[in-house]
């Protein structure tokens, strides 16, 4: 973003905070009880997908009691702008067999579903004792593919969002809260 030059022109795309940062430390406490329960002693793999759900798993992998291994992959369909390409890219693969895990994705936000449709297919070929997706937002409003996840912390209205991991052409994942994102 060549208009970002200072603080304050950063500062100026925040047009709103969303939810806050004790929402999301709530919502998450709530998640990980849940993931708890279902597995009740179970050993887990929490699937990151990168780069901006990276805030969100750290957390989520804190929130859990029962065993856990983490793994990543990278997928992209945002590639400078504020609206998704409709091409999806696995552009890192996890670098494990997955048949003998309990698999939760760990996602940032669902939007069209193309992502997380195409990386749900993928990874249930792989024939995991089980697979859930766990979203920190849910965007339905803006859903192209059939697609729900087992789990999402947040439902929000359509429109573009920044913070906790999420980006506008890089900046913006270290905010703490979500924020609606300025265009001007």
């Amino acid at each position: 973003m060549k208009d970002i030059k200072s603080v304050a022109d950063f500062e100026s795309k925040i047009k709103r905070v969303v939810i806050t940062e004790e929402e999301i430390r709530e919502a998450i406490k709530k998640a990980g009880k849940e993931i708890d329960k279902m597995y009740d002693g179970r050993p887990i793999l929490l699937v990151s997908i990168l780069k901006g759900a990276f805030v969100f798993m750290a957390d989520m992998a804190r929130a859990v009691s029962v065993p856990c291994e983490i793994g990543f992959m990278c997928a992209k369909s945002y590639y400078e702008g504020t609206v998704s390409s409709g091409i999806v890219k696995i552009t890192m693969d996890l670098d494990k067999d997955i048949s003998n895990y309990h698999v939760v994705i760990v996602e940032d936000i669902i939007d069209t579903g193309r992502t997380l449709n195409d990386i749900v297919k993928m990874l249930k070929a792989r024939n995991p004792i089980s697979l859930h997706v766990y979203t920190l937002l849910d965007k339905p409003d803006r859903r192209i593919v059939d697609f729900k996840p087992d789990y999402a912390l947040f439902t929000i209205p359509d429109f573009f969002v920044i913070g906790y991991g999420l980006d506008c052409a890089e900046f913006y994942r270290n905010l703490p809260y979500i924020a609606e994102y300025e265009e001007k």
